[in-house]
């Protein structure tokens, strides 16, 4: 993916993708999400899971990608994007 489009894709996904990701969130969980740590990322995030069976999922943060594994946060991101919360 090159720069500019990236930078582009991360303006225009990068607030719908956090809301969502928040809003599926519950229990304490919701309560750590709205609780950011001192190094916490203050621009835009964006999720991208290659392979779900994996657990491994690209963060792209500015513009840097930062790779977690992480089999529960992929498994409560996959079922908020497939039940169509957050849609306008």
């Amino acid at each position: 993916m090159s720069d500019t489009s990236r930078r582009k894709f991360l303006a225009a996904a990068g607030a719908g993708t956090a809301a969502t990701a928040a809003l599926s969130l519950s229990g304490g969980a919701a309560q750590a999400a709205t609780t950011r740590g001192k190094g916490a990322a203050t621009e835009p995030v964006v999720a991208y899971v290659q392979n779900p069976s994996a657990g491994v999922l690209h963060l792209m943060v500015g513009e840097r990608e930062v790779i977690v594994e992480d089999h529960d946060l992929v498994a409560r991101l996959l079922n908020a994007a497939g039940s169509g919360r957050g849609e306008s």
